[in-house]
């Protein structure tokens, strides 16, 4: 049986994570909108390497959000 303490451990894991896709969709969001070809680092002006960032970070800020969502219904669910 899982515990309140292992969940709370499961969702601190999934928290950490988290962000790096929230820094890779920031990264993304800059090259795709603020570079405009004139970015700090020149894989931020290769329009494929901006995408591919957007959609690694997305997905994964989904599935860290789903999988924080049925801890914390499994947690109240213990209550």
């Amino acid at each position: 049986m899982t515990t309140k303490e292992d969940i709370q451990k499961k969702i601190i894991f999934l928290i950490v994570l988290d962000l790096p896709a929230s820094i890779m969709i920031g990264l993304g969001l800059y090259g795709k909108f603020a570079a405009n070809g004139d970015a700090f680092h020149p894989l931020l002006n290769d329009a494929s390497v901006v995408n591919a960032l957007l959609t690694v970070g997305v997905v994964l800020m989904g599935f860290c959000a789903y999988k924080v969502l049925s801890l914390i219904k499994q947690r109240n669910q213990l209550e």
